[in-house]
């Protein structure tokens, strides 16, 4: 009886603890490229490649260099259709007649062909979808494209006592949407893939169980 309190003592505390989501490789901060520089023997003070631009900005714009993208999504989908189709058909085929007259059995025509056919469908469909996504996540640039756009990458991970949740973010800023803050929005981000996702209790309890997914699925063949 010990060791089975023991036991479950032991899972129940393994059930409870919060485990943070792994990192996705995809995401990982890019470190800035470290080369030897050249030698340089044209000055003691001034050197060529070296020199500091007085007009520029702080900016992103190397390898390794970090953005803060500004998410501001909102997006609102809706979708409506509807279908109506209906058929009626009817064909009549005069009674032949046999050697001078009409085939009956007890007064009743037996060669009267009449054929009546009907078909109709109905149906509507109504679908709506609305997102809204709020907040800042700072990312590195991985990659200068050869016209200048850079590719982004990065996530943010905050892990709370009752779960955690992460934010992923990647895509192509143009240097020109870059604003003075060093910030972009996201709206101004191509081909952007966000990911907002969460483990932990939090997160257990807005899932569906195994068996509510199987009957809910498109497999359930009821």
């Amino acid at each position: 009886m010990v060791k089975f309190s023991v036991i479950l003592c032991g899972l129940l505390t393994v059930g409870c603890a919060t485990k943070a989501p792994p990192s996705a490789p995809d995401f990982v901060p890019v470190r800035p490229i470290i080369s030897a520089p050249p030698p340089q023997d044209n000055g003691s003070i001034y050197q060529t490649g070296y020199g500091i631009s007085l007009f520029s900005d702080v900016s992103a714009k190397r390898v390794g260099d970090i953005i803060t993208i500004v998410l501001s999504e909102n997006i609102n989908a809706s979708k409506r259709a509807s279908t109506n189709t209906s058929k009626d058909s009817t064909v009549e085929i005069p009674t032949p007649n046999l050697f001078g007259g009409m085939l009956t059995s007890k007064g009743r025509d037996l060669l009267n062909t009449e054929l009546d056919a009907g078909r109709s469908f109905s149906g509507s469909g109504d679908s709506s979808q609305s997102n809204s996504l709020k907040g800042e996540v700072t990312v590195t640039v991985s990659e200068v494209l050869p016209n200048g756009y850079l590719m982004v990458q990065g996530e943010k991970r905050l892990t709370l006592n009752q779960g955690s949740e992460h934010v992923r973010f990647s895509g192509i800023v143009r240097p020109a949407d870059i604003r003075s803050d060093n910030t972009v929005l996201s709206g101004s981000v191509a081909n952007a893939q966000i990911i907002y996702g969460g483990h932990g209790a939090l997160a257990d309890a807005n899932t569906q169980g195994w068996l509510s997914r199987m009957v809910n699925s498109h497999w359930w063949p009821f």
